[in-house]
């Protein structure tokens, strides 16, 4: 019995299970290019339109028969219940016994559902626009009465990740101010992004926003303290320097009072929010910051509209629930365990980054939600980069490596648009390379599926084997109209869903991060040591023991 057969059965699937082993078996003989021969319109058949985002899965080792088990494989693991359950207040994230509401920071104002839920949520929010609003009308100032010109987000995993991806995608939809803010990320603690930030930043000028669902990350705080030594040093000690020129997101209003932060520039989130899903609150501070008040309710309008669908369309029609199963099948059936995301646009460049951690932190465990050991593999390896680079970086694995992967193509399907497009007089030379990017799209995921067939019979005549490919690769497209506030909130909210998806079929909490925890605690022990602060090495490994030597300047005994 195999990994995946003793997990299913464990799962008592035992009318599911031997289906899909079956047509396992079957599909591992198929070539997407018998598929294609078999089924004339699998374009049609395996596509979907929702709104601004189109998703074609026509290049997946899949069929009806095959999308109907998968179907009733989310339908033995009670996924319809477990989407009941999830958009709801109850404690899904058992082993925080916190619910996991990110959903709710999508909800409109006037929501009928969850009436003082949304209360909640647009009081801070409305927060979050005013202070957006005073800072873009030049009305915040520095201690000194100078307008400020830059802002600096602090924050680490979430509260840096979400925020910069999103900030860069849509800097097309940046407000125009009079005084030209920036907005710029720190989140290393080394110190490596801050120094070189300093040397280019006023003091007098610049606004640091703490972000820290605890206030207590170690790294985030590492660094808001040096800035304000940074801005003491140059501006004095006085508490309306504080006052001026930080601003804090957090659950912890004590502990940003305390900091010096004051209450008026404090915004609030709450437990409930995970911080790899917490672009959506005022940890997305940044975004409003760059696309304005209205493009940050279109972020929001475009993620609530995914909610819609995950909650309300059929299995065979729900993106996010397809997007998890054809996932669940390569991993678990298909034995892919990695996963390449290619955006064909260098503004998703933070994209790839961002879904590491929103899966990986996600589903990357082993125990299921009743405390036994999975006997299956959870998350895949979440890896990617912008295709046009990616090209002349791994694309040569993808295509003749002996590694099979899975990937996620997207493109808008237009760019340059006259509406965000500022060098009019270069737009048709533009446009022309963004249609070299969409065919460079089309191609890869062409030759990956379909191998040697997609190669010019005269070519293939006497072709070596070295310049030759077997294709078989599934990949999924992901096309958006165009990339704006409301298409990326859906596309995000998509692969949110995917992963809770993939979380209920594996059985596993994905709303904790015990691992993460872990090494932060390991981390504290350790630091007191090179600090000088304890000597006595006998509680670690001999490796820890002789790199700390190393590191204190001890030598190698």
């Amino acid at each position: 019995m195999n990994h995946s057969e003793q997990f299913f059965s464990s799962q008592h699937l035992d009318t599911v299970y031997p289906q899909l082993q079956q047509l396992a078996q079957d599909f591992k003989q198929q070539h997407l290019n018998n598929l294609f021969m078999l089924e004339k319109d699998r374009f049609t058949k395996y596509s979907i339109q929702l709104e601004q985002l189109f998703f074609d899965f026509s290049k997946h080792r899949i069929d009806q028969t095959l999308l109907q088990q998968l179907c009733h494989l989310a339908e033995q693991q009670h996924l319809s219940q477990w989407i009941d359950r999830l958009f709801s207040e109850l404690n899904i994230n058992y082993t925080e016994q916190r619910a996991a509401m990110h959903w709710a920071l999508r909800l409109p104002k006037q929501d009928e559902s969850y009436p003082e839920l949304a209360r909640q949520v647009h009081e801070q929010l409305d927060r979050m626009y005013q202070l957006v609003e005073q800072i873009h009308a030049g009305q915040y100032r520095g201690a000194t009465g100078e307008v400020i010109r830059d802002v600096v987000n602090i924050g680490v995993g979430g509260s840096d990740l979400g925020p910069h991806m999103v900030s860069y995608a849509l800097n097309d939809f940046k407000v125009k101010t009079a005084h030209c803010l920036e907005i710029h990320f720190v989140s290393t603690m080394d110190g490596s992004q801050l120094s070189d930030l300093l040397h280019q930043l006023r003091p007098e000028t610049t606004l640091f926003v703490i972000s820290s669902k605890s206030f207590g990350t170690i790294d985030t705080l590492s660094n808001a303290q040096t800035v304000r030594l940074w801005l003491e040093k140059a501006l004095g000690t006085h508490p309306h320097v504080a006052k001026s020129h930080f601003i804090g997101v957090s659950t912890r209003p004590d502990k940003m009072t305390a900091w010096g932060i004051a209450p008026e520039h404090q915004l609030l989130l709450w437990d409930w929010v995970g911080g790899r899903y917490s672009l959506w609150s005022c940890i997305g501070l940044p975004i409003a910051l760059t696309i304005g008040v209205d493009g940050f309710k279109q972020l929001l309008a475009g993620a609530y509209a995914m909610d819609q669908h995950f909650q309300q369309a059929p299995c065979q029609k729900n993106i996010p629930i397809l997007m998890g199963l054809l996932g669940i099948w390569n991993s678990n059936f298909l034995d892919m365990q990695t996963h390449a995301v290619l955006p064909y646009d260098g503004r998703l460049k933070y994209f790839a980054a961002y879904l590491q951690q929103l899966e990986m932190e996600s589903n990357g465990k082993s125990v299921q939600r009743d405390g036994t050991k999975t006997e299956v593999n959870t998350c895949p390896v979440i890896w990617g980069e912008v295709g046009p680079n990616a090209q002349h970086a791994f694309y040569q694995l993808l295509h003749q490596g002996t590694q099979a992967v899975s990937c996620d193509f997207i493109a808008p399907v237009e760019r340059y648009n006259a509406n965000h497009f500022t060098y009019v007089e270069n737009a048709a030379a533009l446009i022309e390379q963004h249609h070299l990017a969409l065919s460079n799209c089309l191609a890869q995921s062409r030759l990956l599926a379909f191998g040697n067939q997609a190669l010019d019979l005269e070519e293939l005549k006497n072709l070596p084997g070295y310049k030759q490919y077997a294709g078989n690769q599934p990949s999924s497209t992901l096309l958006l109209k165009e990339l704006n506030p409301y298409s990326l909130g859906m596309l995000i909210a998509a692969y949110e869903h995917k992963v809770f998806v993939q979380s209920v079929i594996w059985n596993i909490n994905p709303f904790d991060q015990w691992g993460v925890e872990k090494g932060k605690e390991i981390a504290n022990q350790l630091l007191p040591i090179l600090n000088g602060e304890q000597t006595d090495l006998s509680q670690f490994d001999d490796s820890t023991r002789g790199l700390l030597k190393m590191l204190l300047g001890k030598g190698h005994d």
